[in-house]
Protein backbone atom coordinates (compact mmCIF):
# COMPACT_ATOMS: atom_id res chain seq x y z
CA UNK A 1 0.00 0.00 0.00
CA UNK A 2 1.20 3.30 -0.85
CA UNK A 3 1.70 6.30 1.39
CA UNK A 4 -1.21 8.39 -0.16
CA UNK A 5 -3.45 5.11 -0.26
CA UNK A 6 -2.61 4.85 3.71
CA UNK A 7 -3.22 8.28 4.55
CA UNK A 8 -6.49 8.05 2.50
CA UNK A 9 -7.71 5.56 4.31
CA UNK A 10 -7.27 6.90 7.47
CA UNK A 11 -8.64 9.59 6.88
CA UNK A 12 -11.47 8.10 5.91
CA UNK A 13 -11.62 5.63 8.88
CA UNK A 14 -11.70 8.82 11.05
CA UNK A 15 -14.17 10.12 8.94
CA UNK A 16 -16.86 7.24 8.87
CA UNK A 17 -16.26 6.59 12.62
CA UNK A 18 -17.73 10.13 12.60
CA UNK A 19 -20.68 8.68 10.48
CA UNK A 20 -19.51 10.61 7.66
CA UNK A 21 -18.64 8.87 4.12
CA UNK A 22 -15.79 10.17 2.20
CA UNK A 23 -15.64 9.86 -1.27
CA UNK A 24 -14.08 11.41 -4.38
CA UNK A 25 -15.98 13.63 -6.40
CA UNK A 26 -16.53 12.27 -9.87
CA UNK A 27 -19.42 11.06 -11.52
CA UNK A 28 -19.16 7.23 -10.30
CA UNK A 29 -19.91 9.41 -6.47
CA UNK A 30 -22.02 12.68 -7.55
CA UNK A 31 -25.27 12.84 -8.72
CA UNK A 32 -24.76 16.31 -9.83
CA UNK A 33 -22.04 16.28 -11.82
CA UNK A 34 -24.10 13.51 -13.45
CA UNK A 35 -27.22 15.60 -14.01
CA UNK A 36 -24.60 18.59 -15.17
CA UNK A 37 -23.11 15.93 -17.58
CA UNK A 38 -26.93 15.41 -19.00
CA UNK A 39 -27.76 18.77 -19.04
CA UNK A 40 -24.59 19.61 -21.43
CA UNK A 41 -24.89 16.08 -23.44
CA UNK A 42 -28.46 17.39 -24.45
CA UNK A 43 -26.97 21.20 -24.96
CA UNK A 44 -29.73 22.54 -22.17
CA UNK A 45 -29.91 26.32 -21.91
CA UNK A 46 -32.31 26.99 -19.66
CA UNK A 47 -33.52 24.74 -16.16
CA UNK A 48 -37.19 25.87 -15.21
CA UNK A 49 -37.04 24.96 -11.62
CA UNK A 50 -40.40 24.41 -10.19
CA UNK A 51 -40.33 23.97 -6.19
CA UNK A 52 -37.29 26.10 -5.73
CA UNK A 53 -37.57 26.00 -2.02
CA UNK A 54 -34.05 28.32 -1.08
CA UNK A 55 -32.28 27.64 -4.01
CA UNK A 56 -30.42 24.03 -3.44
CA UNK A 57 -31.21 22.30 -6.71
CA UNK A 58 -29.57 24.93 -8.48
CA UNK A 59 -26.47 25.53 -6.15
CA UNK A 60 -25.55 22.27 -6.69
CA UNK A 61 -26.15 22.44 -10.06
CA UNK A 62 -24.10 25.33 -10.45
CA UNK A 63 -21.44 23.48 -8.23
CA UNK A 64 -21.73 20.87 -10.56
CA UNK A 65 -21.03 22.89 -13.82
CA UNK A 66 -23.55 24.11 -14.91
CA UNK A 67 -23.69 27.84 -16.59
CA UNK A 68 -26.52 28.50 -18.66
CA UNK A 69 -29.90 30.21 -17.41
CA UNK A 70 -31.84 29.16 -14.22
CA UNK A 71 -35.43 30.36 -13.89
CA UNK A 72 -36.81 29.19 -10.34
CA UNK A 73 -40.58 29.46 -9.03
CA UNK A 74 -41.53 29.52 -4.98
CA UNK A 75 -44.74 30.16 -3.28
CA UNK A 76 -43.80 30.29 0.20
CA UNK A 77 -42.85 33.75 1.21
CA UNK A 78 -40.29 32.91 3.35
CA UNK A 79 -38.28 30.78 1.22
CA UNK A 80 -38.33 32.81 -1.50
CA UNK A 81 -37.32 35.75 0.02
CA UNK A 82 -34.22 33.73 1.14
CA UNK A 83 -34.30 32.49 -2.80
CA UNK A 84 -34.30 35.94 -4.32
CA UNK A 85 -31.11 36.86 -1.88
CA UNK A 86 -29.07 33.73 -2.40
CA UNK A 87 -29.14 34.40 -5.96
CA UNK A 88 -29.03 38.46 -6.62
CA UNK A 89 -25.15 37.78 -7.69
CA UNK A 90 -26.22 35.53 -10.84
CA UNK A 91 -27.40 37.62 -13.38
CA UNK A 92 -27.75 34.11 -15.40
CA UNK A 93 -30.37 32.87 -12.46
CA UNK A 94 -33.85 34.60 -12.14
CA UNK A 95 -36.51 34.24 -9.57
CA UNK A 96 -40.17 34.41 -10.73
CA UNK A 97 -42.67 36.31 -8.22
CA UNK A 98 -43.72 33.95 -5.19
CA UNK A 99 -46.20 31.29 -6.85
CA UNK A 100 -47.13 27.86 -7.24
CA UNK A 101 -47.60 25.74 -10.55
CA UNK A 102 -50.10 23.92 -11.03
CA UNK A 103 -53.06 22.88 -13.70
CA UNK A 104 -55.17 26.18 -13.48
CA UNK A 105 -54.53 29.69 -12.56
CA UNK A 106 -56.35 30.57 -8.51
CA UNK A 107 -55.27 30.93 -5.17
CA UNK A 108 -54.67 27.98 -2.75
CA UNK A 109 -53.48 27.40 0.25
CA UNK A 110 -50.14 25.52 0.30
CA UNK A 111 -49.52 23.49 3.47
CA UNK A 112 -46.33 24.33 5.07
CA UNK A 113 -44.24 21.86 7.00
CA UNK A 114 -42.17 21.51 9.94
CA UNK A 115 -39.19 21.39 7.68
CA UNK A 116 -40.45 23.40 4.74
CA UNK A 117 -39.29 21.03 2.16
CA UNK A 118 -42.07 18.86 2.64
CA UNK A 119 -44.84 21.30 2.29
CA UNK A 120 -47.53 20.59 -0.30
CA UNK A 121 -51.01 22.16 -1.81
CA UNK A 122 -52.10 18.46 -1.01
CA UNK A 123 -52.95 16.92 2.32
CA UNK A 124 -50.00 14.64 3.83
CA UNK A 125 -50.62 11.02 4.62
CA UNK A 126 -48.95 9.08 7.63
CA UNK A 127 -46.67 6.80 6.15
CA UNK A 128 -45.22 10.38 4.84
CA UNK A 129 -45.25 11.74 8.48
CA UNK A 130 -44.65 8.42 10.11
CA UNK A 131 -41.39 8.17 7.98
CA UNK A 132 -40.61 11.84 9.02
CA UNK A 133 -41.82 13.11 12.06
CA UNK A 134 -40.86 16.68 11.37
CA UNK A 135 -42.53 16.78 8.29
CA UNK A 136 -45.66 17.55 9.88
CA UNK A 137 -47.56 20.46 8.87
CA UNK A 138 -47.37 23.60 11.06
CA UNK A 139 -49.49 26.08 9.39
CA UNK A 140 -50.71 26.83 5.75
CA UNK A 141 -49.89 29.66 3.62
CA UNK A 142 -52.09 31.37 0.77
CA UNK A 143 -50.62 31.26 -2.30
CA UNK A 144 -51.01 31.68 -6.24
CA UNK A 145 -51.27 28.90 -8.27
CA UNK A 146 -50.17 29.56 -11.88
CA UNK A 147 -50.07 26.95 -15.01
CA UNK A 148 -46.57 26.95 -16.41
CA UNK A 149 -47.54 27.31 -20.11
CA UNK A 150 -48.96 30.86 -19.09
CA UNK A 151 -45.65 31.95 -18.35
CA UNK A 152 -44.10 35.18 -19.54
CA UNK A 153 -39.93 35.54 -19.03
CA UNK A 154 -37.66 36.54 -21.27
CA UNK A 155 -35.68 33.35 -20.41
CA UNK A 156 -38.50 31.42 -21.71
CA UNK A 157 -38.59 32.98 -24.91
CA UNK A 158 -34.77 33.08 -25.40
CA UNK A 159 -34.16 29.39 -24.66
CA UNK A 160 -34.24 26.99 -27.19
CA UNK A 161 -33.26 23.84 -25.39
CA UNK A 162 -34.50 24.07 -22.20
CA UNK A 163 -35.32 21.50 -19.11
CA UNK A 164 -37.84 21.09 -16.63
CA UNK A 165 -37.28 20.14 -13.26
CA UNK A 166 -40.70 19.17 -10.88
CA UNK A 167 -40.30 19.17 -6.91
CA UNK A 168 -43.40 19.57 -6.00
CA UNK A 169 -44.55 17.12 -3.37
CA UNK A 170 -47.38 14.90 -4.74
CA UNK A 171 -48.43 18.10 -7.02
CA UNK A 172 -46.54 16.68 -9.84
CA UNK A 173 -49.00 15.60 -12.43
CA UNK A 174 -50.54 18.94 -11.93
CA UNK A 175 -47.56 21.05 -12.69
CA UNK A 176 -47.61 18.58 -16.15
CA UNK A 177 -50.76 18.99 -17.02
CA UNK A 178 -50.40 23.04 -16.71
CA UNK A 179 -47.02 22.84 -18.95
CA UNK A 180 -48.88 21.14 -21.73
CA UNK A 181 -48.18 24.12 -24.21
CA UNK A 182 -44.50 24.15 -23.22
CA UNK A 183 -43.77 20.21 -22.71
CA UNK A 184 -43.45 19.83 -27.09
CA UNK A 185 -40.38 22.75 -26.46
CA UNK A 186 -38.53 20.91 -23.62
CA UNK A 187 -35.37 18.66 -23.96
CA UNK A 188 -36.23 17.06 -20.73
CA UNK A 189 -37.77 16.82 -17.21
CA UNK A 190 -37.16 15.73 -13.89
CA UNK A 191 -39.91 14.77 -11.70
CA UNK A 192 -39.71 13.40 -7.83
CA UNK A 193 -42.08 10.41 -7.73
CA UNK A 194 -43.88 8.52 -4.85
CA UNK A 195 -43.50 4.83 -4.99
CA UNK A 196 -46.29 4.91 -2.19
CA UNK A 197 -48.94 7.03 -1.64
CA UNK A 198 -47.40 9.79 0.49
CA UNK A 199 -49.97 12.77 -0.38
CA UNK A 200 -53.83 12.96 -0.89
CA UNK A 201 -54.68 12.23 -4.38
CA UNK A 202 -51.23 12.33 -5.72
CA UNK A 203 -50.50 10.39 -8.77
CA UNK A 204 -47.69 7.63 -7.80
CA UNK A 205 -44.49 6.93 -10.36
CA UNK A 206 -45.99 4.55 -12.74
CA UNK A 207 -48.62 7.17 -13.60
CA UNK A 208 -45.89 9.61 -14.08
CA UNK A 209 -43.95 7.60 -15.92
CA UNK A 210 -46.60 6.76 -18.76
CA UNK A 211 -47.63 10.17 -19.16
CA UNK A 212 -44.04 11.50 -19.97
CA UNK A 213 -43.49 8.53 -22.29
CA UNK A 214 -46.71 9.13 -24.09
CA UNK A 215 -45.61 12.71 -24.33
CA UNK A 216 -42.34 11.83 -26.31
CA UNK A 217 -39.87 11.41 -23.37
CA UNK A 218 -37.85 8.11 -22.24
CA UNK A 219 -36.04 7.70 -18.90
CA UNK A 220 -32.71 8.25 -19.03
CA UNK A 221 -31.94 7.87 -15.06
CA UNK A 222 -32.79 7.39 -11.68
CA UNK A 223 -32.24 9.05 -8.50
CA UNK A 224 -33.24 7.75 -4.94
CA UNK A 225 -34.71 9.93 -2.59
CA UNK A 226 -36.76 9.88 0.80
CA UNK A 227 -36.95 6.52 2.18
CA UNK A 228 -38.62 5.24 5.55
CA UNK A 229 -35.30 5.40 7.75
CA UNK A 230 -36.59 2.25 10.37
CA UNK A 231 -37.32 -0.44 7.38
CA UNK A 232 -34.66 1.37 4.53
CA UNK A 233 -37.91 1.34 2.41
CA UNK A 234 -37.29 4.32 -0.82
CA UNK A 235 -40.65 5.31 -0.87
CA UNK A 236 -39.60 8.61 -3.66
CA UNK A 237 -36.95 8.98 -6.43
CA UNK A 238 -36.27 11.61 -8.71
CA UNK A 239 -36.72 10.29 -12.52
CA UNK A 240 -34.97 11.73 -14.96
CA UNK A 241 -36.49 12.01 -18.96
CA UNK A 242 -35.08 13.06 -21.65
CA UNK A 243 -36.16 13.10 -25.49
CA UNK A 244 -34.16 10.19 -27.83
CA UNK A 245 -32.29 12.55 -30.16
CA UNK A 246 -32.42 10.88 -34.02
CA UNK A 247 -29.25 8.56 -33.48
CA UNK A 248 -30.49 7.02 -29.94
Amino acid sequence: MSVRTAISSAIKSVFRGLGIRVERYNLATSQELRLARMLAYHGVDLVLDVGASTGGYGRNLRTAGYRGKLLSFEPLRTAHAELVRRTAADSAWAVAPPMAIGDRDCRSLMNVAGNSDSSSLLAMLATHSAAAPDSRYVTAEDVAVARLDGIRHPFIEEASTPFLKVDTQGYEAHVIAGAAGVLPTLCGVQVEMSLEPLYEGQSLWRDLMNDLESRGFRLWSLVPGFFDKESGRLLQCDGIFFRPRDHE
